[in-house]
């Protein structure tokens, strides 16, 4: 069990596509995104509490298990190479075109994500509450949904008690131990 306090926060993670790009626009695209995001998961040990993933940007909520350097590692890591490696595949070479950095002379390489993703800790439950909730809303206010369990790519109905068997992703919340 995971209790959220001074020594043992959580990480609130927003990682921010390049230039914005509307990458996760698609269901497949975000279905990639939630199994790179639970092959993470397993390959760096961390719990995931929450998330959401818009076309433009994901927000997760995580445990401490690594840094926040390392647990942005493994989940933009992974999440860049699996998304990079369907487009290759599905020879998508226009959106590869939009991703693409120069590197050196004529080098270049892909960029999934921003470089800056942002990342806090959150002590307290109040304050985790506060974000689960603003990552639950945020399909409703980009106007994507009427209601946050609608959204199909956010851990929404789980905390709700009404998840579907075929969720996307598998949130680790039942995991925390709450204060009496």
């Amino acid at each position: 069990m995971y209790q959220i306090s001074r020594t043992t926060p959580v990480y609130y993670l927003t990682s921010v596509t390049h230039n914005r790009l509307p990458i996760f626009r698609t269901d497949k695209m975000k279905e990639v995104v939630c199994k790179a995001l639970d092959e993470a998961r397993k390959s760096a040990g961390l719990l995931i509490f929450a998330y959401v993933i818009m076309p433009d940007h994901l927000h997760l909520l995580t445990d401490n298990a690594k840094s926040t350097s390392d647990t942005l590692r493994f989940t933009n890591g992974i999440t860049a190479k699996r998304v990079i490696d369907y487009l290759k595949e599905n020879n998508f070479e226009s959106c590869l075109e939009k991703l693409r950095i120069q590197v050196r002379e004529r080098e270049h390489k892909h960029s999934v994500f921003q470089h800056h993703s942002n990342a806090f800790e959150i002590y307290g439950e109040d304050k985790m509450m506060e974000k689960v909730n603003y990552i639950h809303l945020n399909p409703v206010r980009a106007g994507l949904v009427k209601l946050p369990d609608d959204y199909r790519f956010s851990s929404s109905r789980q905390w709700h008690g009404k998840e579907r068997d075929d969720e996307p992703l598998r949130t680790d919340h039942k995991q925390i131990r709450w204060r009496s």
